[in-house]
C-alpha cells in the first residue's frame, strides 16, 4: 500500500519511477521445456506466458558435461545480467546448484573440491564457479542478430533458453538479479 501512496506521489510531482523497482517484488520465472513455454509469475499468479521458446539442441535433462548441448532442469537464481550481450540480454543462472553437484559427485562426474566449491558459493550466495566439468555459462537470453526463423523451427542453443528480442526485453521488465528460475 505505501508503494502505491509513494508511486502516485511522484508521480503526481512529475517524477519518473522505474517500472523494474516495483515490477520485480516477488516475482519468479517457470519454464516448461515441454511445452516451451515461459511463465512469469507474481506470486501465485501468472502475469505474462512467453511461448516459442528455444532450448539446448538435445532437449532438456540432467547435464551430462559441459558442451553437451542439454538444458539443466531445476531451481536456479538470475545471478548476473549482461545487458550487452551479443545475444541482445543475457541472464545468467546460478548452474550447477548444489543439487546438480550433489547427483554429479556420485557419479563420478566431478570431485570432492569442484561439489565443494560449487556449495560453498551456493551458500554464500555468489555464483558457482562456471569452469567445471559440469559446463557453466547457462543463461536466459534473446537473439541478437540471430534468425527468428532457426529459433521458430528447432532448438538451437548449447544449453541456455532462447526468447526473440521482443520477449527478452519484455522479460527485463520483470527480472532482476537474484530472480527465481525454475526449469522443468
Amino acid at each position: 500500500m505505501l508503494k502505491k501512496k509513494l508511486l502516485g506521489v511522484l508521480i503526481v510531482m512529475g517524477c519518473t519511477v522505474s517500472v523494474r523497482s516495483f515490477a520485480s517484488e516477488n516475482v519468479w520465472l517457470v519454464v516448461d521445456t515441454q511445452t516451451q513455454s515461459m511463465e512469469v509469475r507474481k506470486g501465485d499468479k501468472t502475469v505474462a506466458v512467453l511461448e516459442n521458446i528455444a532450448i539446448g539442441r538435445n532437449g532438456a535433462g540432467e547435464k551430462n558435461h559441459r558442451g553437451d548441448d542439454i538444458t539443466p532442469l531445476g531451481n536456479y537464481r538470475i545471478g548476473w545480467i549482461n545487458e550487452k550481450s551479443a545475444f541482445r540480454k543475457f541472464f545468467g543462472l546460478t548452474y550447477p546448484n548444489v543439487d546438480n553437484a550433489d547427483n554429479a559427485l556420485k557419479k563420478g562426474k566431478i570431485d570432492l573440491d569442484t561439489y565443494e566449491a560449487i556449495a560453498r558459493a551456493h551458500s554464500a550466495g555468489q555464483i558457482p564457479p562456471q569452469n567445471t566439468d559440469l559446463g557453466g555459462q547457462i543463461g536466459i537470453h534473446g537473439l541478437g542478430s540471430g534468425s527468428l526463423s532457426i529459433h521458430r523451427s528447432m532448438n538451437w542453443t548449447h544449453g541456455c533458453i532462447a526468447l526473440t528480442n521482443d520477449q527478452i526485453d519484455q522479460l527485463s521488465q520483470w527480472v532482476e538479479k537474484g530472480t527465481l528460475v525454475t526449469v522443468k
